[in-house]
């Protein structure tokens, strides 16, 4: 988060236009991750300053233009409903039941999961963030190990990386981009949060709203919430 950076002022921060969670661009593209590693380590050479705040020069492999050939989501998913409709949890939680074998089959694949930091269950996670668009921004923590915030920040998080995980379980030509377009886009998942954004950004809980802020929703989506 540039913003943020410039506020904390760190001594030397090398700033990427990467995906967020990415911050080496992309995954298998060793040569490009070891470039980007470089010019990290050599603003430690640098004599200027600090506080140093440089820009990588380069997108990483596989941000240009979303090309969807060759790929398609594992399970055509009926449209999401208006945010504001009252079956968008059922909604949610019936994306969730037939994703989950595909998502399951990511797991056994790539042998690791990316779901489970908010510690409780995908159809929790997805129950709570709908009490949060309900209450306002503020909702019954699931959790009694994180704050609210805290809770917010890790079941959107799970919610994400499970669609995510079960779209790329099928052989095809899928790009990061690609799929989380198909998320933001097409799921009653992605609309539940691109709703919190308004709810959650004037939560009356701290926490809460600054995920809402700063990491609810990625930099190359925000033009949804036009």
């Amino acid at each position: 988060m540039r913003d943020n950076t410039e506020r904390l002022r760190p001594p030397r921060f090398l700033w990427v236009p990467f995906e967020l969670g990415r911050p080496f661009g992309a995954p298998d593209e060793p040569d490009f991750q070891r470039r980007v590693l470089r010019e990290t380590l050599a603003l430690l050479d640098r004599s200027d300053g600090p506080p140093i705040l440089d820009d990588f020069p380069e997108d990483a492999p596989g941000a240009g233009p979303t090309d969807m050939t060759g790929w398609s989501c594992p399970i055509p998913l009926p449209p999401a409903p208006p945010s504001e409709d009252p079956a968008l949890l059922a909604d949610i939680l019936s994306e969730i039941g037939t994703l989950s074998p595909w998502q399951t089959l990511a797991v056994d694949k790539r042998g690791r999961t990316g779901v489970g930091a908010a510690g409780v269950s995908i159809e929790t996670s997805a129950r709570f963030l709908h009490d949060l668009l309900d209450g306002g921004g503020v909702a019954d923590n699931p959790s009694d190990r994180l704050s609210l915030g805290q809770s917010f920040r890790s079941a959107s998080e799970d919610l994400k990386t499970f669609y995510m995980e079960a779209a790329t379980a099928q052989p095809g030509n899928a790009t990061s981009r690609s799929v989380a377009d198909w998320f933001w886009g097409s799921t009653a998942g992605g609309r539940l949060l691109l709703a919190l954004y308004p709810v959650c950004s004037k939560s009356v809980d701290d926490g809460v709203k600054r995920v809402a802020l700063g990491q609810l929703v990625p930099r190359l989506q925000q033009h949804r919430l036009e």
